[in-house]
């Protein structure tokens, strides 16, 4: 007997799963079974053409493909029914694995030794960009570019502020993860501390003071990731803030010190320096370091701009903190200078959260920093153990988790989907922002493609003209011989929209000259691109207002 797996496209519901396994049974000697949720079809066959087999398909009127070897992975009869997952973790990886995995008929048990929701909804994403949205219309009120407008600063009340954030992080937490726990009698919510007991059990340390034991088929690691504490003499000793509590305090500081060039120290840094701190930012190389020179340049000179002091290429020797004259505060020693202030940030990266779940005894391979090391279907390696988020190798943004954890209960329950991560955008929510997308030109060549590139500055931009704001630049990379967009860098007001129209034209393997030739609405931030890509050929400096 012959064993094969085959992709069947075009079934638009069960019906159309029995008719193709009706068509393959008729084959003498063939067993069939077809899945509608997975669009797989398991044959077993003393048919040894598999051409016959994809025609016998094609003919019923369906699409039909021979999985490869590498693709033919356990085959999951009718999708996820009665198959048990286990789910370290409740963020949004986790839960959008679960609501999938519930939808494909398994039975899901989400462990959770914190707060439900993970990082983004509680002290990540959603605080963070409340702060900042709050920050940049207090900034406005005293820095706005318009004449005939005053410039009146207005009293802050914090903790007005902070009460609002938080209501609307409650408010986020119980409509997106308890409503759909209450709502989902197939997925089980367990509060404790999970950790392998071996590569098929997991031992649960739950929050009543019980020891638990489940014996699950397939198992998704989403524990996310915590703040990196650098070994600096003396922090340790200190009672230094991450953004976890830089996001609840009670109060502005009046000199908050930021130690890190990270994505947290400059939209934190920024936020508060709004809000009425003195911000003095310590980064060992420059901002952004991982990015384009230019975005870290431009983003710098920016804060500057405002009144942040900013030291790159500097070297933290020694923290400390006690009684200065009247009040505690925080000593930093860089570079032969101290620097005083009120309260520290530490914001030098984020660390996965896997050191104490067992995965080193049950053989799953991680990077130096602890990261689980996936392939792109999120399998770790121990075949029915997947991972997804800030805990894996994979990027730390919010969005890949949620598209990780959706995918990962696709290939849990005997599907197929992978994640592509090759036009994923990214977005710093400075002002102006920082987004990419695709390579840099230095990326590029490194990979040995010939690129070359254009720099778009703001005053060639219309719209940037009509809001008096200039500052930064839009700048695209391509192949040179056949002008294929790779990569766009922009330091831009709305920088985080017009980052998604670029991420699609790569997505869509467009030319610069594709997208020089697109429609784009006048007066727009976004028409920016359509400009930059114009000036691979032309110089737009010469052209009328929205000349196409």
């Amino acid at each position: 007997m012959n064993a094969y797996r085959l992709r069947i496209t075009g079934m638009t519901c069960e019906q159309c799963a029995r008719s193709v396994e009706k068509v393959l049974n008729a084959l003498p000697g063939t067993d069939a079974r077809v899945s509608y949720e997975n669009a797989l079809a398991q044959v077993e066959t003393a048919c040894g053409d598999t051409r016959h087999l994809l025609r016998l398909v094609q003919a019923a009127g369906y699409g039909a493909s021979l999985l490869a070897d590498d693709e033919r992975r356990p085959f999951t009869e009718g999708g996820g029914r009665h198959l048990k997952v286990a789910i370290i973790g409740s963020g949004s990886a986790a839960f959008a694995c679960a609501i999938r995995a519930a939808e494909e008929g398994a039975q899901v048990t989400l462990i959770e030794a914190g707060t439900l929701g993970g990082t983004c909804v509680n002290v990540g994403c959603v605080p963070s960009k409340i702060m900042i949205r709050a920050a940049h219309l207090a900034h406005l009120t005293v820095a706005h570019p318009f004449a005939g407008l005053e410039r009146r600063g207005h009293a802050i009340d914090r903790a007005a502020l902070l009460s609002q954030q938080q209501a609307r992080v409650e408010e986020l937490r119980q409509a997106k993860y308890k409503n759909i726990l209450d709502n989902n009698s197939n997925i089980n919510l367990v509060h404790g501390r999970a950790r392998f007991l071996d590569a098929h059990t997991l031992e649960i340390a739950a929050a009543e003071g019980c020891l638990k034991t489940l014996r699950p088929d397939r198992v998704l690691i989403a524990t996310g990731a915590t703040a990196a504490i650098p070994p600096t003499p003396g922090l340790a000793h200190t009672p230094y803030w991450t953004s976890t509590e830089a996001l609840v305090a009670a109060d502005i500081p009046k000199h908050l010190i930021v130690y890190g060039g990270s994505v947290v120290a400059v939209e934190l840094g920024q936020a508060f320096l709004r809000l009425g701190s003195r911000v003095t930012l310590i980064a060992r190389s420059t901002l952004l370091s991982k990015l384009d020179p230019a975005l870290g340049e431009g983003l710098q000179a920016a804060l500057e701009q405002e009144g942040m002091r900013i030291l790159t290429h500097a070297i933290v020797n020694k923290v400390s903190y006690g009684r200065q004259w009247l009040r505690k505060r925080f000593s930093i020693e860089v570079d032969g200078e101290t620097i005083h202030g009120d309260q520290l940030l530490v914001a030098t990266g984020r660390q996965p959260n896997t050191a104490a779940i067992g995965i080193a005894e049950v053989g799953i391979k991680t990077t130096a920093t602890g990261a689980i090391v996936i392939d792109d279907h999120m399998r770790t390696t121990v075949e029915h153990i997947y991972a997804a988020g800030d805990c894996t190798n994979q990027p730390q943004l919010v969005y890949v988790a949620a598209a990780a954890g959706t995918r990962t209960a696709v290939n849990m329950t005997g599907g197929d989907a992978t994640l592509d991560l090759c036009t994923l955008p990214a977005v710093v929510f400075t002002d102006p922002p920082v987004a990419t997308v695709g390579v840099t030109e230095a990326q590029a060549r490194a990979r040995g493609i010939e690129a070359e590139s254009r720099i778009l500055t703001l005053d060639n931009v219309p719209r940037a003209l009509a809001n008096f704001e200039t500052r930064g630049f839009i700048k695209l990379v391509a192949e040179r011989a056949t002008g294929r967009l790779l990569g766009a860098q922009v330091l831009a007001a709305e920088g985080g929209e017009i980052i998604q129209s670029a991420a699609l034209a790569l997505r869509n393997r467009m030319s610069v000259q594709g997208l020089a030739d697109q429609l784009f609405p006048y007066l727009t931030m976004v028409e920016g691109l359509k400009l930059c890509a114009q000036t691979f050929t032309r110089d737009v400096k010469q052209l009328s207002c929205c000349a196409g």
